[in-house]
């Protein structure tokens, strides 16, 4: 290739990414850049911000998990929010919650578990990240 096709196509490429950085797309997501703060607090409170009255199953020192319905708009179904008192509770329930499959939404010391679909919508009201289960387990999805 000679010298000037070289520089041709480095300039190419520097236009391309120029342009996607630009429209928002590559590393600098624009769907991110719309999420709102990760929320914190309570379960109650948690579970507020989407509308949902916490139907509780388990209230104790280190864990706190309800369930929530909703047929709020955005966030429609049925989903887990559990509240933990540690870090460190809250990783070693995840890992081994994360080997049953499903779709997770996580904030500091709070993890939200429901569908896909579901979970997407939360995060757009809740904010924090999504993990996956086992793919064995969500069938390959």
């Amino acid at each position: 290739m000679s010298v000037t096709r070289q520089k041709l196509a480095g300039s190419a490429v520097a236009a391309v990414a120029a342009l996607m950085m630009l429209t928002g797309c590559g590393s600098d997501d624009s769907a991110e850049k719309k999420l709102p703060e990760t929320a914190t607090g309570s379960l109650e409170h948690i579970a507020s911000e989407v509308g949902c009255k916490p139907d509780m199953q388990t209230d104790a020192d280190t864990i706190r998990q309800a369930i929530c319905k909703n047929a709020d708009g955005e966030v429609n179904g049925k989903f887990v929010l559990a509240t933990f008192a540690t870090d460190r509770g809250q990783r070693e329930w995840l890992n081994g919650a994360k080997d049953y499959g499903g779709y997770y939404l996580v904030g500091r010391k709070w993890v939200a578990v429901g569908e896909q679909k579901t979970v997407t919508a939360l995060r757009g009201r809740l904010g924090g990240t999504m993990e996956e289960g086992s793919d064995h387990m969500n069938g390959g999805h």
